[in-house]
């Protein structure tokens, strides 16, 4: 397991070697295996730059996300094809793509719950996401059906707006009892969408989904729920208040869905509304940057060395540099926040903003994995004198999610191609340590 951020040093301390002093007394600590499951809906993006003229022939609502019949589908990818306008074809689906950079930030494994199509050929849309997966994430558990997985076109205008049209193909036919109950035992957290809990009764997936929630939550496992889209969440916003009450312990949206949630525009007061459902939100907003908004114990706040920033709740990051606890293992909580402005001011140019949230949520899991692998490896040290829910500080966190999500933005994958640099020039590290 690599530890999170960046680093004079690989890692914190050295994960392969055994404590030399437990060696001594015959008390060596097991390894311990930590990893990360979602379930998604296996899909191919199919990124493309079209015309309006376009989306109003396909009835497509300019900025939605729209389900459409698979012979549709076909046609739709005909045209595009035909027209040389499809610019790139990758693995997707925002769990996918979410537990893809995670193993890849943390060279460690994760794994990935949905279904495949039984027989693949080359070229075929279950070959394209096999193929664009990375290894460390675990596919074995993966449901087999006679049939394609989904294909998600994502119809750019030249605006920037981005317009999705889903053929869901077999995507949703994941089946409760295809979620092994085993692999959350060693759980960090289960990811899962709001995409999954759509449909109108004739599909598994959203029992499945509910199954697997089940399961984490009788082991204390946290739940992270990713928003999706704002339409998504706008069909039934208070079915989601309901569900994120309920069931999930980590909310990761941006800010139009943040405001479809809650009925508030500003990002940050969107956040502390969502902490009366939930006990983590990261949100990312666009130019205005990223915020994390959680609970942390009043005996253990920290407050912050950077300059008090004003917002809607003014000096909003006094406490920044705490570290969050879920808010049922809070005897006395209090409300924190971080924000981070986007990394080197943002890209110069934006590829394509399809996968930057589901970077930065890898990297909020990434910490979280890697607290729960150094509390299992040294459960004396001083990190752990709370049950804390990540290894590092809110406002470190959001330096290490804001730099992965710009890996994202300045390239057309919606998944990571390669890591982050070990080391970057300008970097204070006596502050950065000190978190």
């Amino acid at each position: 397991m690599r530890f999170p951020g960046r680093r004079k040093h690989k890692h914190y301390f050295p994960v392969n070697e055994r404590d030399p002093l437990l060696h001594h007394a015959g008390l060596d600590v097991p390894e311990a295996k930590i990893h990360v499951v979602g379930i998604d809906q296996t899909l191919v993006d199919i990124d493309a730059r079209v015309t309006d003229d376009l989306l109003a022939r396909y009835e497509l609502p300019k900025g939605g996300s729209t389900i459409v019949a698979n012979d549709r589908a076909a046609e739709l990818y005909e045209e595009l094809f035909s027209r040389k306008q499809i610019s790139h074809e990758f693995a997707g689906g925002t769990v996918g793509n979410t537990l893809h950079n995670y193993s890849l930030l943390a060279d460690d494994a994760s794994i990935l719950l949905g279904v495949m199509s039984d027989v693949i050929r080359v070229g075929t849309s279950g070959y394209r996401y096999l193929s664009n997966t990375s290894s460390r994430v675990n596919l074995d558990h993966l449901q087999p059906v006679d049939g394609p997985i989904g294909r998600c076109f994502a119809l750019v205008t030249p605006d920037g707006e981005r317009t999705f049209a889903i053929s869901a193909g077999k995507m949703n036919d994941l089946r409760p009892q295809s979620i092994p109950e085993t692999i959350f035992d060693r759980a960090a957290a289960l990811v899962i969408s709001a995409y999954l809990m759509r449909g109108d009764g004739s599909e598994p997936m959203p029992e499945a989904t509910r199954q697997a929630v089940a399961f984490a939550k009788a082991r204390g496992v946290p739940v992270v729920l990713t928003l999706g889209t704002r339409f998504v969440i706008a069909e039934r916003p208070d079915f989601w208040r309901t569900f994120i009450s309920e069931n999930v312990d980590i909310v990761a949206m941006n800010e139009e869905e943040g405001e479809a949630l809650t009925g508030i525009a500003d990002p940050l007061l969107a956040c502390e509304r969502a902490l009366d459902w939930t006990s983590l939100v990261l949100c990312t907003a666009g130019p205005t940057g990223l915020y994390l908004a959680g609970y942390t114990d009043d005996a253990v706040k920290r407050a912050t060395r950077y300059p008090l920033l004003p917002g809607a709740i003014p000096e909003f990051n006094r406490y920044e540099f705490s570290r969050p606890v879920l808010r049922r293992d809070c005897p006395n909580p209090i409300k924190v926040f971080a924000h981070i402005a986007p990394y080197h001011g943002g890209p110069a140019r934006i590829t394509s903003a399809n996968g930057a949230g589901d970077a930065a949520l890898s990297a909020l899991l990434h910490d979280i994995s890697a607290n729960r692998y150094h509390r299992a490896r040294v459960p004396s040290s001083a990190k752990h004198i709370r049950d804390f829910l990540t290894y590092s500080s809110m406002s470190q966190v959001c330096r290490y999610a804001n730099r992965v999500s710009y890996e994202v933005l300045v390239q057309s994958s919606p998944r990571l191609t390669r890591g982050l640099p070990e080391r970057e020039e300008g970097l204070n590290e006596e502050a950065y340590w000190a978190m």
